[in-house]
């Protein structure tokens, strides 16, 4: 098992760590959080090569997918940077990437009764007002879970707050901060039931972030 005490705060800087392979050829991932070895509850980074594919199979908790860089296809379609998906259990696919793709992926974390198939461009969808001078892009919303995109102008103090169901950040461009520390371009935050922090910026900066999940 990988990070899964959910009452614990976990950082890790996606960007230094080392690439693992996957029982896929040519499909690489970072573990962030991990049930098991090949089943389970499981948090990755995973990279396809160019032409790497992997072979169909079913998400008996749902699959969510936000595309980093990159095309990732399957059976339904092409995916380009910035695509949110959100395959609901029972679903199947078989993925495989062309010109090769990196996405952030979750894994039999959803609830059974959530059974929307999302996908969003992102890179095409519009931003609405958020908190503050905020602007947010909301991706998906089932009971407590709230999952949506951020972005945060330069300079930006946000007020202290606290999280109820914990949050969960992956910081796609810029550099988020807190009082705990700084947070560059990949780096993934998990923050428990009830955290609490006082976030700013320095820089133009944006945050996928999921809320609510963790109680």
């Amino acid at each position: 098992m990988l990070n899964m005490k959910f009452d614990q705060r976990v950082v890790i800087a996606t960007r230094q760590q080392q690439w693992q392979s996957s029982p896929a050829k040519g499909v690489w991932r970072i573990p962030l959080a991990r049930e098991e070895a090949e089943r389970g509850h499981a948090t990755s980074v995973v990279k396809y090569d160019p032409g790497a594919s992997f072979s169909s199979h079913q998400h008996p908790l749902g699959e969510e997918i936000l595309v980093l860089e990159g095309v990732f296809s399957d059976e339904n379609g092409d995916f380009g940077p910035g695509t949110y998906l959100r395959n609901p259990p029972g679903t199947q696919h078989a993925p495989f990437s062309n010109q090769g793709c990196t996405l952030l992926v979750k894994l039999h974390q959803f609830l059974a009764d959530d059974t929307a198939q999302i996908c969003i461009d992102t890179s095409n969808s519009e931003w609405l007002p958020g908190q503050g001078n905020l602007q947010v892009m909301p991706l998906h919303h089932h009971g407590h879970e709230q999952v949506a995109l951020v972005k945060w102008p330069a300079g930006e103090i946000f007020q202290p707050h606290r999280h109820f169901g914990g949050e969960e950040i992956f910081v796609l461009s810029g550099e988020f901060c807190d009082e705990h520390g700084r947070y560059g371009s990949g780096s993934w935050i998990r923050s428990p039931h009830m955290s609490q922090h006082h976030p700013y910026v320095e820089q133009e900066t944006i945050i996928w972030v999921k809320t609510g999940h963790l109680a």
